[in-house]
């Protein structure tokens, strides 16, 4: 049975505990701007892409007044964001800013501009739902892939851009391409889709994920990378913490079934569990501090909670989660049973 998320998400505002959390790790500053500056634009328009076709996303427009007070201040965030400095270099400047409406963070896209090579990046400008940010720390705690973000006390959460192509655009025009090895991605989904089990990272629709692609000698290596972390441990049926359940990644996971077999499959999902477990004991002092706040923060709807605990305690066969009454109590014990031995 496929997954449908058909309700937006609650959003789940983030506690002064989880505060003083990133600001013990370094993640939260006083920002020049915050999310609400950047809605005070006075008109915006389409944005397509290189194909001409629409996007969900709109460049919006400032007063002149504004833009110039603004972007100097955005540079700035860039430079924090990428050196740890706000002083930015003055051969960097803000080419758009862009708007998308799609989504439960309704996030703004800053694209920074080098003007002596042309060469641009993007970074992001939200609402902070706590949700997220624990998504966000739980990816950079546990994943092989670091994750850069700041954080205002005003409840502004700025991002880094995650490269890589789209699923759904690299399900489009990748899976049949003469070069492509299928045997290398289908390894790399099933770790990716052990990752957002094991911490409970839900909503991985083909659109929510990227590849992120390296040669590697004659070949190339894949690695499925999440870039929307809205639905960390939110939900609560089982199954929407499976990306293989999801119709938009049908394609992939037939993939899979074409080329690994099942005692492969396990092989790969005992090799993600081994080094997600040694991150988990390296970090262990920094997760217990995160989930201890997920537990503090229990806003998320019970009945979620009572429907996740349910189904997870039949799928791993025990009655441990049943005492659960929060998702942060649930994300302990899911880590706890799925990392087992590897945490001996």
């Amino acid at each position: 049975m496929s997954n449908e998320i058909t309700k937006r998400k609650n959003f789940i505002p983030v506690t002064e505990e989880l505060i003083s959390y990133l600001d013990q790790f370094g993640r939260c500053y006083s920002l020049p701007a915050t999310y609400n500056d950047l809605r005070a634009f006075s008109e915006s328009y389409p944005l397509f892409d290189k194909e001409g076709n629409a996007t969900y996303w709109s460049s919006v427009l400032y007063p002149r007044e504004l833009q110039q007070e603004l972007y100097p201040k955005l540079t700035s965030i860039y430079s924090l964001l990428r050196t740890g400095d706000f002083h930015a270099v003055p051969h960097l400047y803000v080419e758009r800013v862009d708007y998308c409406e799609f989504g439960n963070s309704r996030p703004f896209r800053v694209r920074v501009v080098n003007q002596y090579n042309d060469n641009y990046d993007h970074f992001y400008v939200k609402t902070a739902d706590a949700s997220r940010v624990y998504g966000l720390e739980l990816e950079h705690l546990l994943s092989p892939n670091r994750i850069n973000y700041l954080m205002h006390s005003s409840g502004t959460l700025v991002e880094e851009h995650i490269a890589g192509v789209p699923g759904d655009a690299f399900i489009r025009d990748y899976l049949r391409r003469p070069d492509f090895n299928g045997v290398r991605l289908a390894k790399e989904f099933v770790k990716f889709s052990e990752r957002c089990f094991i911490r409970l990272l839900g909503d991985m629709r083909s659109y929510n994920y990227v590849i992120d692609m390296t040669p590697d000698f004659e070949e190339v290596q894949y690695r499925v990378r999440a870039i929307d972390f809205d639905q960390q441990s939110y939900e609560g049926r089982k199954n929407l913490y499976l990306p293989q359940f999801f119709k938009e990644n049908n394609p992939v996971v037939q993939l899979c079934s074409t080329c690994l077999n099942f005692p492969t499959m396990k092989q790969y999902q005992e090799e993600e569990r081994s080094l997600i477990s040694r991150r988990y004991l390296s970090e262990h002092q920094r997760i217990t501090a995160l989930l201890h706040c997920m537990k503090n923060n229990a806003v998320e709807p019970f009945e979620k909670v009572v429907q996740l605990r349910s189904e997870l305690g039949h799928f791993h066969n025990t009655h441990r989660f049943d005492a659960c009454k929060s998702m942060g109590e649930i994300v302990e014990l899911n880590l706890e049973t799925m990392l087992g031995r590897h945490l001996e």
